[in-house]
């Protein structure tokens, strides 16, 4: 379970670790097509994250003496294993990265916000997963398999209840 100090860290990565399980359990993750069902949250995904990135950068700078530090849990990271789709656990692996790269920031260690170079770092990953999805993902789609599949069980529905 990681820990972060910075309410802003937490919220971008409580996103992404949800984005992830959503891939990780879609349709498309047991195949070797990403779906256009699929593709078309995959990009809804990236809007979000960056969307919420926009929010956490245009705030005011804050000053919390008696709040900070709090440490804050994320929550687990998802339970990924192994995916049949490569595609799907390629995407995953980069919001994976991103994830990492924040938890483990110098932004994590601040109240709130997030500094310059760990955005960099972090908008790097999600631009590369959306170059993925539009440079590759649109392209190649769909891919016969035929002799290779299935090599991995599916991942299992969703969520289910009330």
């Amino acid at each position: 379970m990681s820990v972060v100090l910075n309410h802003d860290i937490a919220g971008l990565c409580r996103r992404i670790n949800r984005f992830i399980t959503e891939l990780y359990k879609s349709v498309s993750s047991g195949v070797h097509e990403v779906n256009e069902f699929d593709q078309e949250r995959l990009n809804h995904y990236l809007v979000a994250i960056r969307a919420y990135r926009d929010w956490v950068v245009g705030q005011p700078h804050l000053d919390l003496p008696e709040t900070h530090p709090k440490p804050i849990e994320i929550g687990p990271d998802p339970d990924v294993s192994a995916v049949e789709n490569e595609s799907v656990r390629d995407v995953v692996y980069l919001m994976e990265l991103c994830r990492e790269e924040l938890v483990n920031s110098q932004s994590a260690r601040y109240p709130a916000g997030l500094i310059v170079f760990d955005d960099k770092r972090a908008m790097a990953l999600v631009e590369k997963c959306q170059k993925f999805l539009d440079d590759y993902i649109k392209v190649v789609q769909p891919i016969d398999m035929p002799e290779s599949s299935p090599a991995r069980p599916m991942s299992g529905p969703g969520a289910t209840g009330i």
